[in-house]
């Protein structure tokens, strides 16, 4: 099946959705991120089919998400974020926060953070990059950036 392609609309949310939309994709960039980078490593853990994971793992180094680096003599290749795909991890970090508060139940969040410049356990939160302020919805105005569609 084809999906179809965000990648030329003028949004920056449609484009994301282009490299990470498809359903697998978080789910396999949070195994490499947490270490299980080698194909039958993350095949087992999510029990995803072997051709989605490929085209998958494909896709995600087409878009400079993740790279190939070879392990065996074969050659057999394990995976590990890019710059890109590392700052592909916050949204990550911020679907986290939203399950945890949301979808957890009683038993509470699956996995806690510790934060390495505090030594806390503790959560994402959005905040303004120039004042540091909290970023939530009702605190924005949207406005014309300079790639708007005319």
């Amino acid at each position: 099946m084809q999906r179809t392609s965000f990648g030329e609309m003028a949004c920056s949310i449609a484009r994301t959705l282009d490299v990470f939309g498809e359903p697998w994709t978080p789910l396999v960039l949070r195994d490499v991120w947490v270490g299980i980078n080698r194909f039958d490593q993350i095949q087992a853990d999510l029990g995803i089919s072997r051709k989605v994971l490929t085209e998958r793992l494909n896709h995600l180094v087409e878009q400079g998400v993740l790279e190939r680096r070879p392990y065996d003599q074969r050659p057999r290749y394990e995976y590990a974020l890019t710059e890109k795909g590392t700052e592909l991890t916050e949204l990550l970090m911020v679907m986290v926060a939203w399950g945890d508060k949301w979808l957890a139940g009683e038993a509470g969040p699956p996995v806690l953070y510790r934060h390495h410049a505090c030594g806390e356990i503790s959560n994402v939160e959005l905040s303004c990059a120039r004042c540091g302020e909290p970023m939530r919805p009702g605190d924005i105005d949207l406005l014309p950036g300079p790639g708007a569609a005319i």
